[in-house]
C-alpha cells in the first residue's frame, strides 16, 4: 500500500479536523441551542422578548427601551416617559453606550454641555411638565450647573478678588448677584476661565429632589426599557388626566409592571415603561397630543 507523502497526510488530517468541528460547532451546537431556547417557558426570550402593540402587530422588544416623543423631541403627554438615553439620537440599538462623563463634569464647554447642566436641565423639565418642584441642589433657576468660576489674591486661596458664573453666558443674569462680597458677573463667550477655581453653589433646592435621579441620567446602555416605581407615580396625574381616566387605575397598571428585588434582595423595584405604555393603549384610548 503506497503511502501518502508526510506533507500530505497532515493536509488530509487537517480537513478532517476542520470538517469535524465545522459540523460539531456550525452545525450541531447552534441546532442544538435553537432546539433549547424554543423550550416551553423559553420560547418568550429566545425570540427577543418581542411584545405586541395594540392593532396585533409586533411593538418592540421589553428588553429595548424606546423614545416616547414626537418628531421634534417633545414628550407625548398620554404616555409615560422614559429616562434619557445616550445610545446614539435615543434608544438606538445599534448604538448602545453612556455619556461618559463623571461627577466632576460641571463646567459646559463650546458645543458640549456639562453633566450637570444636562441634570438640571431635564429636571426642570420634567418639573414644568409634571407641575412639580424641578428644582436640584448645584442647579440654577433656569436650568445650568451653579457654579462660580472664583479668582483668589493668594492663587487658590486668600481673598476673592473675582467671581463668574461659569454657565451663563453673557448677557445672561448671574443666579448669584454676590459671592464674599464680589459682585458675580456672567461669563464671556470665548474667554478663558481655566485658571479660575470652580466652585459649585448648592442653592436652597430640597436634599431630596422631588424629580428622581432615574428622569434626569441616563442609564449605562442607553437601552434601560426601566424606570423607577417613584418616577412612574409622578407621571401618573398627567397620564391619567390625558387619557380621561381615574389615577387610581393608572396605579392598579403601575403596579402590574413593576418587578421587585431579584431574590427579593438585589436592586431595586422598576417598572418597564415600553410594557406599561402598550398596556394603556390597549386598556384605554389614545387621544392627540395636547396642552
Amino acid at each position: 500500500m503506497t503511502r501518502l507523502p508526510h506533507w500530505a497526510a497532515q493536509s488530509v488530517a487537517a480537513a478532517r479536523v476542520v470538517l469535524v468541528l465545522t459540523l460539531l460547532v456550525g452545525l450541531a451546537y447552534p441546532l442544538l441551542m435553537t432546539a433549547a431556547a424554543h423550550v416551553p417557558g423559553l420560547r418568550h426570550s429566545a425570540q427577543g422578548s418581542l411584545v405586541t402593540g395594540a392593532d396585533g402587530r409586533t411593538a418592540g422588544s421589553s428588553l429595548i427601551g424606546q423614545s416616547f416623543t414626537d418628531a421634534k423631541g417633545n414628550p407625548i403627554k398620554t404616555y409615560f416617559q422614559s429616562r434619557p438615553s445616550n445610545a446614539g439620537t435615543g434608544y438606538d440599538a445599534t448604538a448602545s453606550g453612556a455619556g461618559n462623563q463623571g461627577a466632576e463634569s460641571v463646567v459646559d464647554t463650546p458645543g458640549k454641555q456639562s453633566l450637570l447642566t444636562q441634570v438640571c436641565a431635564r429636571s426642570k423639565a420634567v418639573g414644568e411638565l409634571e407641575h412639580v418642584d424641578g428644582s436640584r441642589p448645584y442647579c440654577t433657576a433656569g436650568g445650568v450647573g451653579a457654579v462660580l468660576g472664583i479668582t483668589y489674591d493668594g492663587g487658590t486661596s486668600g481673598r476673592v478678588t473675582n467671581a463668574v458664573s461659569l454657565n451663563q453666558a453673557c448677557p445672561a443674569k448671574p443666579f448669584l448677584s454676590s459671592y464674599q462680597g464680589v459682585t458675580v458677573t456672567c461669563a464671556k463667550p470665548g474667554a478663558d476661565y481655566s485658571a479660575t477655581v470652580t466652585v459649585p453653589i448648592r442653592g436652597n433646592a430640597p436634599a431630596h429632589p422631588v424629580v428622581p435621579a432615574d428622569a434626569v441620567t441616563a442609564s449605562g446602555s442607553g437601552l434601560d426599557p426601566d424606570i423607577s416605581p417613584a418616577y412612574a407615580e409622578l407621571q401618573a396625574p398627567r397620564v391619567a388626566r390625558k387619557r380621561g381616566t381615574s389615577e387610581a387605575s393608572i396605579q392598579k397598571l403601575i403596579k402590574k409592571y413593576t418587578t421587585g428585588r431579584a431574590l427579593d434582595v438585589l436592586g431595586e423595584p422598576t417598572v418597564n415603561v415600553v410594557e406599561l405604555n402598550l398596556a394603556l393603549d390597549r386598556t384605554y384610548q389614545n387621544p392627540k397630543q395636547g396642552a
